[in-house]
């Protein structure tokens, strides 16, 4: 059994990126260590144990890390929210602000059946324009979100409001900019 990590110790912060005012959270030296690597996806499966997920659903590229590695874990399949012009097929496209950007998402029509459970999950949770167009694709595409796993939580920008109704569950949560 590994030992319990301090992820919050492994979170590289990076003023002024990707502009000047943003404080950004960079993962890869996280993902760089193992047994922070592995802790981070056993602690963000952890609030869903029990629950039968048929699908996880991620956002491109941080998301894609740690959503494949859950859907491994949880022996769900893997379907991925692709900015537009990546994916081959027919798709639909959701619109969305982020906290320093206007951008959209798209999914293939035929990536969730109707009913089937879906995990969404995402490196971090900021304005919550991300995780709102997640949550919209895969609920158009008849799919039901049983919750929604986050690496990381910038609350002090009030993400959770777009997301009310959903099972939000984070693992280092940053309440103030730092």
């Amino acid at each position: 059994m590994e030992n319990k990590v301090d992820l919050r110790s492994k979170i590289r912060t990076v003023p002024d990126f990707p502009k000047k005012g943003i404080m950004f959270k960079d993962i890869t030296t996280l993902l760089q260590d193992a047994n922070a690597f592995r802790s981070s996806v056993k602690q963000m499966m952890s609030h869903f144990d029990g629950r039968r997920i048929d699908k996880v659903v991620s956002a491109e590229s941080r998301g894609f890390i740690l959503g494949s590695a859950i859907a491994y874990e949880l022996g769900a399949g893997f379907v991925p929210l692709r900015k537009p012009g990546k994916l081959p097929w027919k798709k639909l496209r959701e619109e969305f602000d982020t906290e320093y950007s206007k951008d959209a998402f798209e999914i293939h029509e035929d990536a969730i059946k109707k009913g089937e459970t879906v995990l969404i999950v995402d490196d971090l949770l900021a304005t919550g324009g991300t995780l709102e167009a997640a949550t919209k694709l895969v609920e158009r595409l008849g799919g039901n979100v049983v919750g929604i796993s986050i690496l990381i939580e910038l609350s002090f920008l009030k993400g959770r409001e777009k997301l009310k109704g959903y099972d939000v569950f984070s693992v280092v949560n940053y309440d103030a900019e730092e």
